[in-house]
């Protein structure tokens, strides 16, 4: 993804786990003692960027069936509450598993229990963990700050060179204004990235605009003031009141936020994001399986915003497919295959901040990379042929040089 595709290409990485040479065959050097595995009919790939999941929740395909949105989210939260601490452990490692057989190297991933960075930091894997907080009541801030900063003191130590760690303030739906200004605070001074869900459903942007829908009444019923009723909440008289207005209010927008599905925008939303140099994970086959409908991917992209595509979880769509939710990014932004490609492998690594890092076969860059298997009925043009792979076309995957799937062998 920095040139044009080099066919009998070859990668070379080094023992640090970068990329020391990329080139024809014939031109990269072959080191004595260095294993060498040679593939046919096969593209070399960069590692794929997931840039939105949920592993904890692996495990839980098909057992979360409410079809309103609102309803989903609290039999959630209910399945949830069944599950141990090593039971999250070991559902976040088949997780990993999942991506790696995918191809997918390196995750941006947002939960609230730690098992995504446990596991990934045990199984060496690369990528951000967000790690989530709640709190709907303005009173619950203080509480919501102290678990949060207790958890990011327990997790930093798991921080490597290839795993980070972030914050994220979860919803409109699920955090109050002053929580919300209270993370974006912390992560400012500890320079840690934010996730947050955004923008996602009709029903998050009646809570906030108006103050009606499922998510409000539900709120009342706990005694929650909607934001338009709380002093911190009122903006300025001049702006539109919208979900991202309204996080931009408290400060959450800025070149070190994710901000995630990004659905019910309009002209002054994307102008906000842009202007902010927000990034966005876009996660079409989710959107639609809840029902929200479809984001503005070509206006995103045409307002300069950075977008990646990511596959939510498993609870939401069944499957970990990253390249299933590319080709409907795809279709849904009227790109090419090769720019369809860019949204899960060079601009997913710029949407978190790790560009030049990971999503490219370049020298330098972390060798991450993914054999796919080119099927016999595969278009001509080779970005259309790997755009058309499946999941189960991954032949190996190798992370920072160490081989981690291959198909037919152990699960790692």
């Amino acid at each position: 993804m920095a040139g044009p595709p080099i066919r009998d290409g070859a990668v070379l990485i080094g023992a640090d786990g970068r990329i020391v040479a990329v080139g024809p065959d014939a031109a990269v050097p072959r080191p004595e003692g260095v294993p060498e595995a040679l593939l046919e009919r096969a593209a070399l790939v960069p590692g794929l960027v997931n840039t939105h999941t949920h592993l904890e929740l692996s495990g839980f395909d098909g057992q979360v069936e409410d079809d309103a949105f609102a309803d989903w989210i609290t039999r959630l939260r209910s399945r949830k509450a069944t599950r141990t601490p090593d039971q999250f452990l070991e559902a976040a490692r088949a997780g990993v598993r999942d991506c790696w057989a995918a191809g997918v190297t390196t995750v941006a991933d947002t939960g609230d229990t730690g098992a995504v960075i446990r596991a990934l930091h045990e199984m060496g894997g690369s990528g951000i963990c967000y790690q989530e907080v709640f709190g709907p009541h303005p009173d619950q801030r203080d509480a919501g700050m102290a678990f949060l900063r207790q958890r990011v003191a327990e997790l930093t130590p798991l921080t490597t060179p290839r795993l980070r760690l972030g914050v994220s303030p979860h919803a409109p739906y699920s955090v109050s204004g002053p929580l919300y200004a209270a993370v974006a605070d912390f992560a400012a001074a500890e320079g840690l990235p934010i996730a947050v869900h955004l923008a996602e459903s009709q029903a998050e942007t009646d809570l906030v605009t108006r103050g009606e829908g499922p998510f409000a009444a539900f709120w009342r019923r706990r005694e929650i003031p909607v934001p338009a009723e709380h002093p911190s909440d009122r903006l300025d008289a001049t702006r539109t009141r919208s979900p991202v207005a309204w996080l931009d209010h408290h400060g959450v927008l800025g070149p070190h936020t994710l901000a995630i599905h990004v659905i019910r925008v309009d002209a002054a939303d994307l102008a906000i994001l842009a202007a902010r140099g927000v990034a966005v994970a876009h996660c079409p086959l989710s959107n639609r399986r809840h029902g929200h409908g479809d984001a503005p991917l070509a206006a995103l992209l045409q307002a300069g915003v950075v977008v990646g595509v990511g596959t939510d979880s498993v609870a939401s769509i069944g499957r970990l497919d990253l390249m299933a939710e590319t080709r409907a990014a795809r279709i849904l932004g009227a790109l090419d295959a090769e720019a369809a490609l860019a949204l899960c492998t060079r601009d997913a690594a710029a949407a978190i901040g790790m560009q030049g890092e990971v999503g490219q076969l370049v020298r330098g860059a972390w060798g991450d990379v993914a054999a796919l298997a080119l099927r016999d009925d595969a278009p001509s043009d080779l970005y259309e042929a790997v755009l058309a792979a499946g999941a189960g076309d991954t032949l190996v995957t190798w992370l920072a040089g160490r081989e981690v799937y291959r198909r037919g062998g152990p699960r790692h």
